[in-house]
């Protein structure tokens, strides 16, 4: 996902353009927290539905959204079993001032 949103997380190198776009001060905090989910099914529909990754998957081929969302499902489900899915989610606030 280095192309979307999910891809820009690299602390230097957004510290690195925040100074060229002029910003001097920039704080930079990871928020972990766990994200839950009642099936394996939810996270994969949240993740090839509802990001920047459909687009990716419509450009390869609109008609197999549903076929790629059921392999992310199936692949969720074998790493963390059936039934509720709990995993680590982390998120990047950052504060910059000029």
């Amino acid at each position: 996902m280095a192309r979307t949103p999910h891809g820009y997380y690299d602390e230097d190198l957004i510290r690195n353009e925040l100074r060229q776009a002029g910003f001097v001060n920039a704080d930079y905090e990871a928020l972990d927290a766990i994200s839950s989910a009642p099936s394996a099914r939810h996270p994969a529909i949240a993740y090839c539905q509802g990001t920047p990754l459909r687009n990716e998957i419509e450009q390869r081929d609109a008609s197999r959204l549903e076929e790629v969302t059921d392999c992310a499902a199936a692949a969720i489900e074998s790493r963390f079993g059936a039934g509720a899915v709990d995993a680590r989610i982390c998120g990047f606030v950052i504060t910059a001032t000029a």
